[in-house]
């Protein structure tokens, strides 16, 4: 097993990167919005098609990536690969934990998104302290991997994407809750936890409360 050369680490590099622009490509509103005004009877498969279209363009940057596989770049101590080890299943048990929390039928494209709705709005244990969770595990994962050149390439496009990916997801968000979710992204830290932001459980769930009652949070105290 050989260290792939730089040609190669670029092929994969673009492959990322071109995957990732198709994923927020599908997943724009203007798309979204297009396709409702243009092909109405296609509009409300659109999710369960993205989702597909994501999938399989995955694969062949999966496959590059597990050709490219080469030596580690170093060999970590048993106490810190197992500590990696332990991290990354940590958060990949907190996924499973936070999906009770998510409408994984609506997620799927099985069931219509309703934006703006209030019962939409909804603040999981980890939302109080970061306000993309699944981004910030996805993190934790990526970068407690065993080490190689392609690794470290496909770390460092999943990192940028994940940055550049949360800032767009916070748009649409704010598009959708408005003054709700501009107030809870001035107090929750975007993608990694961060001490004194974070909201207490009784916070988060008055919070919610009163952005349920009163969905426009500009006449209501933070």
């Amino acid at each position: 097993m050989s260290t792939p050369d730089p040609s190669a680490l670029a092929a994969l590099a673009a492959a990322w990167s071109l995957y990732f622009c198709l994923h927020s490509l599908l997943a724009s509103s203007r798309l979204k919005a297009l396709v409702s005004t243009r092909c109405p009877r296609f509009a409300p498969g659109y999710r369960i098609a993205y989702n597909a279209v994501a999938l399989v363009a995955l694969a062949p940057v999966l496959w590059l990536q597990w050709r490219l596989a080469g030596p580690p770049l170093a060999d970590w101590p048993l106490a810190l690969r197992t500590a990696a080890d332990l991290a990354a299943l940590a958060a990949l048990g907190a996924f499973g934990w936070t999906l009770r929390w998510y409408d994984l039928r609506a997620f799927a494209g099985l069931r219509a998104e309703v934006a703006g709705d209030a019962a939409g709005f909804v603040l999981s244990p980890l939302h109080r302290h970061v306000r993309h969770p699944w981004y910030f595990l996805a993190l934790v994962v990526v970068w407690t991997r065993p080490m190689d050149a392609a690794w470290l390439v496909a770390s460092v496009a999943i990192t940028a994407y994940l940055v550049v990916g949360s800032r767009l997801e916070d748009r649409k968000l704010v598009e959708a809750f408005g003054e709700a979710y501009a107030r809870y992204r001035e107090r929750v830290p975007g993608l990694w936890p961060w001490p004194g932001r974070s909201l207490s459980a009784a916070e988060a769930a008055g919070w919610v409360q009163r952005w349920r009652a009163t969905p426009d949070l500009s006449r209501a105290d933070q």
